[in-house]
């Protein structure tokens, strides 16, 4: 399995909503810890989470503030 992707430091272009806070982050089976996805808003990082967790994905999924 390779290493992901690099996540960039802010959050796409979401009209001026400034540098992400909020990383979306993921622990395989082995307890290897990932940064998902970067969001400027709460509440998309944890629907994203909920996206991967309704999909079945066997990974923990939780937000941690940058």
């Amino acid at each position: 399995m390779g290493r992901p992707e690099p996540v960039p430091p802010t959050a796409p272009d979401r009209g001026g909503a400034g540098p992400a806070r909020f990383v979306l982050m993921r622990q395989d089976d082995n307890g290897n810890r990932y940064p998902v996805s970067r969001h400027a808003v709460r509440a998309e990082a944890e629907a994203e989470a909920a996206m991967y967790e309704a999909r079945g994905h066997k990974q923990l999924y939780w937000v941690e503030t940058d």
